[in-house]
């Protein structure tokens, strides 16, 4: 009865959508306050409708109602209650639900949160943004019904991907939600603003706070799946240029951009129909990430589906939405006429900088990952239709494809084509910071940026002296680390004017939060920047058979294998390694690596053992048993690891700090909002 409660709940939040998306931009459109105030509980009433349908599905995993074909396929009784949880979004019908509540969630935000908003422009965002919610209300009642009935349910279920059973992966998808959806919000805001005809420095500093959290998200969904992949996948690297990864990541470069765009609208009002346009970008690349995760298209270790019916649903989406919200730009147009005016030479070029090397990347991200799809389109014999007539594939009719063969584009290409980028903008990245709004001093902010400059190429010199017969990737990480972190601490020193250290010192601590925010999300991408750059350039690696009582060295290190022995986990069995990690003689630690066997799914799943330190991981992996005896063991050093993700919780937290700031909330901006009707200029 509670599935079927959740299921007409869901109809219901549905039919209630689509009074929110009509209404609202009626009134808007016509005046009519009595419409336009509609919004307001309309967007509250899904939030609970969807929570409830949601709550209602995740009773039918924790119970273990295998009568619900949802839980069959993806649940087990013997299952840990965490993963019989974290199951209800580790499949695409349940993660589509958890989509679309997290969804109306920004829109009951923006509802509740948004009360200094003009009226006009609060019921044209939260009629946007139920028009989207309408969209994905169709896709899942449709398509992808998570409430499905079995006429004859089974003893037990099918149990969750073993891949999918672990911590990690546990909160990665609701992060990245939050990231994808959350950028729904930016995109609201500005389909609202050119369906008002307005774009001014308000509605930059509206938008910031809705950017700002998908970004906070993003970066920590991302950042969790690559620890995800790091210790669970066996491979040990952190990230693979797989396309799901990139799907998450061009919508992150875009909301980097969005974010530095809108400063330069509340600042300036100027780049006002760049940021629009980044704004649809960011959320169609959203859109596009769905796509790619759930048609099968492309292939990939994260994909929750392959079902070219919902592709074509998931593509029409994307069409109708970035399409529309394109065709509108095109349309209000001169609604968009920058006011403010800026030298070459200024806080404003450095923030068109950031702008073109962020968006530029995104491109060189997207076009590696959609170019195997293109070739083996262009490729392909199969027959076309026009009309009602079949036709050869023209590309390969002309010859210009006589090999249909399976392309890839790897990490060579992609750290190639994307690495120039970053590395110019971490170059450029202190000294405009610390550049004059309007019309700056090149030489005064390159002045002040000199004591960084020495540091970082005298710590990058020192990295190259101690590297012996390396890459030069280790001491150019070094020092642009070095440079981007040193930039942000002088970048916020040099706000606190002049005068003795003391009163310095103390206006430091006075400084707003959001200074506090940007000093410590740059400082966190240097040292990300760093620790990648390090990672790549001084990793040790060490591939054998052993046999017990074997010890080698690595490094600095020596290994031994003491033991394999059998495993036993409550819905799964395997082999569990006992490696003596020692340094210098000395034992520092036991690693226990695993291969486990998930006999229900029939899957292998690999466990690496890390012995976690701050400046250098000892990763294991044990393989499998050979033929003449022994074991597979592969065996990392893997220096500054773990400052990939300390960097990532840095950006993330920096983030949170400039959501604290109370200028940087959506009504905080309002008094400063002008009078309904005025346009831009």
């Amino acid at each position: 009865m509670i599935i079927e409660l959740g299921h007409f709940a869901l109809i219901l939040a549905a039919l209630v959508g689509v009074v929110q998306m009509v209404v609202p931009l009626i009134g808007a459109h016509k005046g009519w306050r009595g419409w336009m105030s509609l919004a307001d509980p309309a967007s509250v009433m899904q939030l609970g409708l969807v929570s409830f349908s949601f709550a209602a599905l995740t009773y039918a995993f924790v119970v273990s109602d295998f009568s619900v074909e949802l839980v069959a396929s993806n649940s087990h009784s013997a299952k840990p209650m965490l993963y019989k949880v974290s199951g209800v979004w580790g499949n695409h019908e349940g993660s589509m639900l958890l989509w679309l509540l997290i969804l109306v969630l920004f829109g009951a935000c923006a509802s509740l949160f948004g009360g200094n908003l003009p009226p006009s422009l609060k019921a044209r965002v939260l009629g946007v943004q139920a028009a989207v919610s309408v969209a994905f209300y169709g896709f899942i009642l449709f398509t992808s019904n998570p409430f499905e009935r079995l006429e004859f349910p089974p003893f037990d279920g099918r149990d969750l991907n073993p891949l999918l059973q672990d911590p990690g992966l546990a909160f990665h998808p609701p992060f990245l939600y939050l990231g994808y959806v959350g950028l729904s919000m930016a995109f609201s805001f500005a389909i609202a603003a050119l369906l008002e005809g307005r774009v001014d420095a308000a509605w930059g500093r509206w938008v910031r706070p809705w950017t700002l959290a998908a970004w906070v998200f993003l970066t920590i969904g991302i950042a969790l799946g690559s620890w995800w992949a790091y210790y669970e996948l066996g491979w040990g690297g952190f990230w693979f240029w797989d396309p799901v990864e990139n799907a998450s990541f061009m919508p992150w470069l875009l909301a980097a951009a969005l974010l530095h765009s809108a400063i330069v609208v509340e600042k300036r009002e100027s780049l006002k129909a760049w940021t629009i346009l980044l704004a649809i970008l960011a959320f169609g690349f959203s859109l596009l990430g769905t796509f790619i995760v759930r048609s099968g298209v492309l292939t990939s270790v994260h994909a929750f589906a392959n079902d070219p019916e919902r592709g074509v649903f998931i593509l029409a989406i994307l069409a109708i939405f970035t399409g529309g919200g394109l065709l509108l730009f095109a349309l209000r147009a001169s609604a968009m006429e920058a006011k403010g005016v800026f030298s070459t030479v200024s806080r404003e070029t450095a923030l068109v900088a950031n702008n073109v090397l962020l968006a530029v990347s995104c491109f060189v991200v997207f076009v590696g990952t959609i170019w195997p799809l293109l070739i083996e389109l262009a490729s392909s014999k199969s027959m076309w239709q026009f009309g009602g007539a079949l036709v050869q594939n023209p590309f390969y009719a002309m010859g210009l494809f006589d090999r249909p063969e399976q392309v890839s584009v790897g990490p060579p290409f992609f750290n190639a084509a994307f690495t120039p980028f970053m590395v110019v903008l971490a170059i450029i990245l202190p000294v405009g910071a610390v550049l004059a709004w309007k019309r700056g001093s090149l030489g005064r902010a390159v002045k002040s940026m000199v004591p960084v400059a020495i540091l970082a190429i005298a710590c990058g010199a020192l990295a190259f002296a101690m590297q012996t017969g390396r890459t030069a990737m280790g001491p150019i990480g070094v020092v642009l680390g070095v440079w981007v972190v040193g930039g942000a601490t002088m970048d916020i020193w040099l706000r606190t004017g002049r005068g003795d250290i003391g009163s310095r010192l103390g206006r430091l601590a006075r400084l707003p939060r959001a200074d506090w925010g940007k000093f410590t999300a740059h400082s966190g991408l240097g040292i990300t920047v760093f620790a990648v750059a390090a990672l790549l350039a001084w990793e040790t690696e060490d591939i054998r058979v052993a046999q017990i009582g074997d010890q080698w060295d690595v490094g600095i290190h020596t290994i031994r294998l003491n033991e394999v022995g059998p495993l036993n986990g409550p819905n799964y069995y395997g082999e569990r390694a006992d490696f003596t990690v020692l340094r210098n003689g000395r034992d520092v630690g036991h690693l226990y690596p695993e291969k486990r066997i998930y006999p229900v799914a029939s899957m292998p799943t690999t466990e690496a053992g890390i012995r976690n330190g701050i400046l250098r991981d000892v990763y294991v992996v044990l393989g499998d048993p050979q033929t003449g005896g022994g074991w597979a063991a592969r065996t990392y050093i893997k220096p500054f690891a773990n400052w990939v993700w300390g960097g990532a919780i840095l950006m993330a937290i920096g983030g949170f700090i400039s959501l604290s700031d109370r200028r940087l909330r959506v009504a905080a901006g309002a008094a400063k909002a002008k009078p309904q009707g005025v346009p831009a200029e």
